[in-house]
């Protein structure tokens, strides 16, 4: 997926952020990072396979969140 698509995809995120999240992802080998040879350059990100294991408990996570985001921790 190219850059602009991330940043398209991910709500709220800005540029600046974005950047810093794929390169920390790339250097912990969870993504690869592609540059094409054009006018203007072309920069591809894909999940490796060690990336691709954390598809499924990532959206369980997220699910979770979802679900009990509303509640308060007791204090």
């Amino acid at each position: 997926m190219r850059f602009t698509e991330l940043l398209q995809r991910i709500p709220g995120i800005s540029q600046r952020m974005l950047t810093r999240t794929v390169r920390h992802l790339e250097r912990d080998g969870l993504l690869t990072r592609a540059v094409h040879p054009e006018v203007p350059p072309r920069v591809e990100y894909e999940l490796t396979a060690t990336g691709r294991t954390l598809i499924e408990p990532a959206v369980k996570l997220a699910e979770w969140a979802r679900v009990n985001g509303t509640r308060t921790c007791p204090t």
